[in-house]
């Protein structure tokens, strides 16, 4: 499968070209979701699925762009499951991994009910990228490692990588 991973991430980058900012949000977002998910002990399979998920999760964004001008959590949660299921199709990935990658695509802005603990790593890397990528604020950083965070692993770099400390204080 790791040769499929490799494949994916290239045909990602293709996908994406003359976009370097979505590039490395992608890779940066499968970093720390494969991180997370080793970390936790997740079995192979599992762990190669959510890459494949953190690699395409934000394949919707440049389709949303220019049908809607915009790319809100919901549209893009709506239109990236067809694309990634079209990519994932070409690169002999089975029908349950692409079910699955499609499912997490189609969830990676939901955060309430989680799906699985691979849709729950989804998001966390996620925010560790997004919460970096736009600058959000110290409140929200703490609201988000409060309310989002729930692996220990997730958990342990957003704080770390934040200063973020049980009392509030830096």
């Amino acid at each position: 499968m790791q040769e499929r991973i490799r494949q994916l991430f290239h045909a990602m980058i293709a996908f994406d070209a003359g976009d370097p900012d979505l590039i490395q949000h992608f890779t940066k977002v499968h970093s720390y979701a494969k991180l997370i998910a080793e970390s936790e002990g997740l079995d192979g399979h599992t762990i190669q699925v959510l890459e494949a998920a953190a690699l395409v999760h934000d394949i919707g964004i440049p389709l949303c762009n220019k049908k809607y001008g915009a790319h809100p959590g919901p549209l893009q949660e709506k239109e990236g499951p067809p694309l990634a299921r079209e990519m994932l199709s070409r690169l002999d990935f089975t029908k349950e991994e692409i079910d699955r990658v499609c499912t997490l695509v189609g969830e990676h802005h939901t955060y309430h009910p989680i799906d699985g603990v691979d849709h729950q790593i989804l998001l966390e890397a996620d925010f560790i990228v997004n919460s970096f990528e736009n600058q959000h604020s110290r409140e929200t950083l703490y609201h988000t490692w409060r309310h989002i965070f729930a692996t220990e692993t997730g958990k342990r770099i957003y704080a770390v990588m934040f200063g973020l400390t049980p009392d509030g204080q830096a």
